[in-house]
């Protein structure tokens, strides 16, 4: 029997999930919702930017979601610059008995020893009160960071330091928000964007510090940031707008968790609005952007994560990345014991299966 399944948020990354609960035969779509007038009454297929017509039409905000009943709501709707609001959506599908996966709030990808303790204790609350289980992901911070590496060091005698990298020319994401409010670029060189305020960076990648140390069964003793930015050469354009001469065109910034006083694990990002800023920075292992594993150990690894896509660049493919990685993990998540669920909790989860290829047609 088909798993009823909801989506809410139909952004950059909800219209790619929203594509797969179309498609996929586990999956039974009953109810989407959005933030936006103009996309209210629109049918799923039209969101998704498929040539289908689902009988689902988008409603605004969570009520028609919920009154849906789905056993399980995708939840991509924007996170970064409205955490409290992302967090207490889910608490309000949780206390409706609906389980929850998604790509937002971040914090609640490894809540413990990042999050304030009475936020966890509402959501761990709302999910043991509702009998249902909450599972948020993405790629990095996601799978890229903690799933992956934990496979690898599965291998290894010993590990001394882990590194995990996203190294990606952003000029082809038309995520304005992310792009210049969140990022910065585009602003003065002298203009400290909302990531790279004291403390943000941490804050958005403790998640992936916390579940690494938890997963290694370490104690960081201290959480240090680094990053630096580079000017444009010259105006150009890029898919979110303008940037011009002199503002913010790529970002170099380093989250690192202390253990005993060396650096035992280490999240990297290379940012690039052009592939000819900043050549002695870390290049990708393919064209575009990659992510890359560093294991320091016995053996080691350098382990590169190149996704690509069919009908988008890489800045697509990893998106489509971010959330197969979410609802792929729908079943896990829906025969689960109430709860907040990590990647520690949940099983190997292998994807929709082998879809064998259509032979060519016969000239």
């Amino acid at each position: 029997m088909a798993i009823r399944v909801a989506l809410v948020g139909t952004g950059n990354a909800g219209r790619l999930a929203l594509r797969q609960l179309i498609d996929d035969p586990r999956f039974e779509l009953v109810a989407v919702g959005v933030s936006t007038p103009e996309k209210a009454g629109k049918d799923a297929g039209e969101l998704a930017g498929l040539e289908v017509a689902t009988g689902i039409t988008a409603v605004i905000g969570l009520d028609g979601v919920i009154a849906a009943r789905p056993d399980c709501v995708v939840y991509t709707a924007m996170g970064d610059t409205r955490p409290i609001e992302s967090f207490n959506d889910c608490r309000r599908i949780l206390d409706a008995g609906i389980n929850v996966v998604g790509t937002a709030p971040g914090g609640l990808q490894y809540p413990w020893g990042v999050m304030p303790a009475k936020a966890i204790d509402k959501i761990e609350g709302s999910a043991r009160e509702g009998g249902a289980s909450l599972f948020i992901s993405g790629v990095d911070p996601g799978f890229a960071n903690d799933l992956i590496p934990f496979a690898f060091a599965g291998t290894c005698q010993n590990v001394r330091q882990v590194r995990c990298m996203e190294i990606a020319d952003y000029a082809t994401y038309d995520g304005s928000t992310v792009m210049f409010d969140v990022m910065g670029f585009g602003l003065p060189m002298d203009q400290t964007p909302m990531l790279l305020l004291p403390g943000i960076l941490g804050m958005a990648w403790g998640t992936t510090l916390a579940i690494l140390a938890a997963g290694f069964g370490v104690t960081i003793d201290e959480v240090r940031e680094h990053h630096e930015s580079e000017p444009a050469p010259e105006t150009f354009d890029i898919a979110a707008g303008t940037i011009e001469k002199g503002t913010r065109a790529a970002v170099r910034f380093e989250i690192t968790g202390m253990v005993n006083g060396e650096p035992a694990i280490v999240i990297e990002h290379i940012t690039r609005l052009r592939d000819d800023l900043r050549p002695d920075w870390a290049r990708p292992a393919q064209d575009g952007g990659s992510y890359r594993v560093e294991i320091v150990g016995e053996p080691s690894y350098r382990v590169d994560i190149c996704p690509t896509s069919a009908v988008g660049d890489h800045n697509h493919a990893a998106i489509v990345a971010g959330v197969g990685r979410v609802v792929n993990a729908i079943p896990a998540v829906v025969a689960a014991a109430p709860g907040v669920l990590t990647t520690l909790d949940l099983p190997l989860i292998t994807g929709p299966g082998l879809a064998a290829a259509k032979p060519a047609a016969a000239n």
